[in-house]
């Protein structure tokens, strides 16, 4: 079986081991995780992932600044990212929640991982 890679890219260390468990768990990818936002790109050049997920406010780089990066790398810049944030409440995007525009995906924290295993395969096929 052909598993895509992921990159995370986020500080909450208990979050990131919590989700790379989850997804290594159903067989169909491996994880990379990234706790430190300056060591991000170098990460992406290296491990080459097939889908990003990115928190946005983070010590040093935040995760619109690593976002812009990505984007002015032509060997990057097509990589789908999903934003992962606590920005949005509960209350405005339900828990979990994923959030969508023409070029942006964000999905709320707290994270529910039925949205984000979602979300993945959604963004993975082009839907979102």
């Amino acid at each position: 079986m052909n598993q895509k890679r992921i990159l995370i890219i986020d500080d909450d260390i208990p979050l990131t081991q919590s989700m790379r468990i989850n997804l290594e768990d159903t067989g169909e990818f491996e994880v990379r995780i990234v706790n430190e936002s300056g060591a991000a790109l170098d990460a992406a050049r290296e491990f080459e992932p097939d889908i990003i997920l990115l928190d946005i406010v983070m010590p040093g780089l935040d995760g619109g600044d690593i976002a812009a990066a990505l984007k002015g790398e032509p060997a990057l810049r097509d990589i789908p990212v999903i934003m992962v944030t606590a920005l949005v409440s509960n209350e405005e995007a339900g828990e979990g929640a994923v959030v969508s525009s023409a070029d942006q995906v964000m999905i709320a924290k707290p994270i529910r991982f039925e949205k984000l295993l979602q979300a993945i395969e959604e963004r993975l096929a082009g839907v979102l």
